[in-house]
């Protein structure tokens, strides 16, 4: 066990996607440096495994979970509820959960699988949450998104992948997606003392598309042996959560912790602003709800 640092001591974090991969290592590093972080995850069993493993790990004793599947909006509403419950501040969410998935799976809500988890997951969860977000002001917000975004569109003729389907069609859109979430709120933010920022944390060995099956799944393992350490893979997570250096940063994207330009298309307001509606939509979501 090593001696907590205090850089964050009175701050509350949530990170999801929080029992495997970069999200653990994300959670750890958090609560290393004093905060209290909430894990969220869809597994009570090892929710509370992890959570047990980073008490034990860092010595801090502010660690929980809260449980939620994030494609399920009624879970997101649920998990919101019980955040607001026992927490009046919430100084960092990293939005970290995701998957890809080769076959069109649709959610309870009736909706695409890639895109309700990996998108509207985070839209849902972050507007719910942005009033706490707000008054706990200097915050911050961190959308782990992808390279895979370069060369995607935003199909609105069939954003829900009903008359075509492809793999890496709809993760690059849900990625792609997360970027211009994450530009749009960034200008709405402007003045409140909250950011929001994106990045791409790498190829990571991780338990990443292991819902996959098939040819799909046998090229993910195989490239997963060439891929970088969930370590490495959490950094840029960590620096956009805890750098003073990014403390005014404000609606820019991060590859291993360096400020880089994204797709032409990601900079399209107009495409921002028509995503954030049809979010609103499909979440039965607005501002003013």
């Amino acid at each position: 066990m090593t001696e907590i640092r205090k850089s964050l001591k009175g701050n509350v974090c949530m990170v999801t996607g929080a029992t495997s991969g970069i999200g653990v290592v994300t959670a750890k590093a958090l609560a290393q440096e004093g905060a209290t972080v909430i894990v969220v995850g869809r597994n009570k069993e090892k929710s509370f495994s992890v959570v047990d493993q980073i008490k034990k790990k860092t010595g801090n004793p502010n660690v929980q979970y809260m449980l939620a599947d994030l494609s399920v909006q009624k879970e997101v509403r649920q998990l919101t509820e019980d955040f607001t419950g026992k927490f009046k501040r919430l100084d960092i969410l990293v939005n970290n959960a995701g998957a890809v998935f080769n076959k069109r799976i649709e959610t309870v809500d009736g909706l695409e699988m890639t895109f309700a988890l990996n998108h509207l997951g985070y839209f849902l969860l972050t507007n719910l949450l942005l009033g706490t977000i707000k008054a706990s002001a200097p915050s911050r917000i961190i959308n782990v998104s992808s390279d895979a975004h370069k060369g995607a569109k935003i199909n609105f003729d069939d954003i829900q992948g009903t008359k075509k389907y492809g793999v890496m069609r709809a993760y690059g859109q849900s990625k792609l997606a997360n970027i211009l979430f994450t530009y749009e709120l960034a200008r709405k933010l402007e003045g409140s003392g909250v950011t929001s920022n994106a990045l791409h944390p790498g190829f990571v060995a991780s338990s990443f598309g292991s819902n996959m099956s098939g040819a799909f799944r046998l090229i993910l393992r195989f490239l997963q042996l060439f891929a970088m350490s969930s370590e490495n893979g959490a950094e840029t997570s960590i620096y956009l959560a805890t750098s003073p250096n990014v403390a005014n940063i404000n609606g820019k994207y991060f590859v291993k912790k360096k400020e880089v330009r994204t797709s032409v298309k990601s900079y399209d307001k107009n495409i921002g602003e028509k995503l954030w509606k049809v979010s609103e939509e499909l979440t039965n979501f607005s501002v003013s709800s």
